[in-house]
């Protein structure tokens, strides 16, 4: 394995979480088996105290796993000066293709961990603890997708090796290539420019609406519209918002605005996307789960929150994909 900083805080870090989440797991399904909020017995009261401190220490734990997708991104990206061929994390990525598989699964934990931090942070906010059921169902689901993460996390890394020479970003997303990254790049320009401009201006209108109008459409919408906006603009990002940043139309890699010559602009610009649309699908699982709560107004306060913050980084992403559009000279006409 190679020795590297950000390898071995992600090594570690995703042991102590598998370990915290098969406790909490273990704990889990006692609370759901003999939870019973209207006793009074002393077994109940130990399974509160517990809750609580678990739901809090996960809390924590599980913002690792939110931040580490971009350390994950962060270290392949420095690796690919280890590999013959490598131009970015791409690069690293192909040295061995188990990369891609922890990639697609660090990006399905990231919103499934920020949605539990989300969901324990009403449920512990509000009477009751309607939630607790849920929360400890969800960590029981995690449990194994979690250790199939440190599995593949181990496969890769334990099997890098830097003799080998690897293909660049180049090679995979070119039109003339095949798969996924290949179909992405093969996207016409100029239709999902309107596309991604007409499904962010369409989930921008729907927060708006959702904060003046006190409906539970609304806020289905938002949740809906967000992982639609989440979708549209990473298509995006390989299909035209990458070209004008490197003022090439034929470079597609939406890795390489990671790197410092490009002034580290794909960190801003990956954050507030996975930010905004994350907090816009906890405005629709809170309105989906408000059933449990004695009283909606419990939880408006912060579905309203959530719905604002997400305008304010859906704002920023828009902003960093149109300023090159704008003030480069670098255009797409007849792409």
């Amino acid at each position: 394995m190679i020795l590297h900083p950000g390898i071995i805080a992600l090594v570690i870090g995703s042991i102590i979480l598998l370990v915290m989440l098969l406790f909490s797991a273990f704990l889990g399904l006692l609370i759901i088996v003999r939870w019973d909020m209207e006793s009074s017995s002393a077994y109940q009261l130990s399974l509160e105290r517990k809750t609580y401190l678990i739901s809090s220490v996960m809390s924590f734990v599980l913002s690792f796993e939110v931040l580490s997708i971009f350390l994950f991104i962060y270290t392949v990206d420095d690796l690919h000066r280890q590999f013959v061929g490598a131009m970015c994390a791409t690069g690293s990525l192909n040295a061995n293709p188990v990369g891609w598989y922890l990639l697609y699964l660090k990006i399905f934990l990231f919103f499934l961990s920020a949605l539990w931090i989300g969901i324990n942070h009403v449920d512990q906010r509000t009477e009751g603890f309607p939630l607790v059921r849920l929360k400890y169902t969800l960590l029981i689901i995690m449990a194994p997708l979690v250790a199939a993460e440190v599995y593949l996390m181990l496969r890769y890394f334990l099997n890098l090796n830097p003799d080998i020479i690897t293909s660049c970003c180049g090679a995979l997303f070119s039109g003339e290539g095949q798969g996924l990254a290949s179909s992405l790049s093969s996207l016409p320009a100029r239709p999902m420019e309107y596309a991604l401009f007409l499904t962010a201006g369409l989930y921008i209108l729907i927060c708006i609406v959702s904060l003046r109008v006190r409906k539970s459409l609304f806020r289905y919408l938002v949740g809906l519209m967000s992982t639609v906006f989440f979708i549209v603009s990473i298509m995006a990002v390989v299909s035209f918002i990458s070209l004008y940043f490197y003022e090439l139309p034929t470079h597609h890699c939406p890795f390489d605005i990671l790197q410092g010559f490009y002034h580290y602009v794909g960190y801003p610009l990956y954050g507030s996307l996975f930010g905004a649309s994350v907090l816009g699908m906890l405005v629709g699982v809170l309105e989906i789960l408000g059933h449990r709560f004695r009283d909606n107004t419990e939880i408006e306060h912060y579905q309203r929150t959530w719905t604002f913050f997400s305008l304010i980084l859906t704002g920023i992403f828009l902003l960093i994909t149109i300023y090159p559009m704008v003030f480069s000279s670098f255009t797409l006409e007849g792409y």
